[in-house]
């Protein structure tokens, strides 16, 4: 059965050619939509082989959305243009294992790395995502910042992407800081209203589960700081959701 590669990106010369090709191993085509990157993506992605939509960002879940109908086959393997598949997830696609049952999606491992390190503690790990999908069936949610797939009949299967998203902690801080942007706005957009209390309370429990309970306690001072970045992500998202709400009463 034929399947379609999709791609978002936004300045991703470094890491785009490798992506297609990890996918060009399993698809017949890709489409890359790109949000008007200012290097040398678009140029890259279409010697590579790849089909280029030029659109204006439209947010996570929109700008895949987007790219859904440019696809001429029902199953979809969505991957970021920093992420490429491992060996197992490869054998499963190949051996054509998710025609095996009713189902429409697959949620597969992520595996984390900063450098050439995997971070497979403090919660990072086993980090599920749905990369895999049959679009009559499943779509990507509407929302802007972490979309999820939209599906009845989804299937964890335990094989792997693999994820190069950061070279230092610096970039981790960085792109958590504007995801807690990003995801402040979308809650307040859809009434989410909080007491003063929430970004306290909640940074502290996600620091303590991360800590003491997914493995950062046995990881010396990377499990440290990774349960810090995962405290200060959910203290921060609520800090300036509760910035939004003073700004409007």
């Amino acid at each position: 059965m034929a399947i379609s590669g999709l791609i978002i990106t936004f300045n991703e010369e470094k890491m785009i050619g490798k992506c297609i090709d990890s996918l060009f191993k399993i698809c017949d085509e890709v489409i890359v939509v790109d949000s008007l990157s200012t290097d040398r993506t678009v140029e890259i992605a279409k010697k590579k082989g790849a089909i280029v939509v030029l659109q204006k960002f439209l947010g996570d879940g929109p700008q895949r959305s987007h790219g859904l109908p440019f696809c001429k086959n029902d199953w979809i393997l969505n991957l970021d243009a920093d992420e490429f598949l491992d060996s197992d997830a490869e054998e499963f696609i190949l051996n054509k294992k998710y025609l095996e049952g009713n189902f429409d999606a697959f949620s597969f491992r992520v595996k984390n790395f900063l450098g050439d390190k995997l971070i497979d503690f403090a919660g990072w790990y086993p980090d599920y995502k749905v990369r895999f999908f049959n679009k009559k069936t499943s779509r990507p949610s509407d929302s802007k910042v972490h979309q999820v797939i939209v599906t009845k009949n989804e299937k964890k299967i335990p094989v792997h992407i693999l994820h190069y998203g950061w070279e230092s902690i610096e970039q981790i801080v960085t792109k958590k800081n504007q995801y807690s942007d990003w995801h402040a706005k979308e809650l307040f957009d859809q009434g989410k209203r909080i007491t003063p209390l929430k970004p306290f309370t909640n940074g502290i429990v996600a620091f303590i589960r991360c800590y003491f309970f997914k493995k950062g306690l046995l990881n010396g001072i990377d499990g440290l700081s990774f349960s810090m970045i995962q405290g200060f992500f959910s203290y921060m998202k609520y800090a300036k959701l509760l910035k939004h709400q003073k700004g409007c009463s």
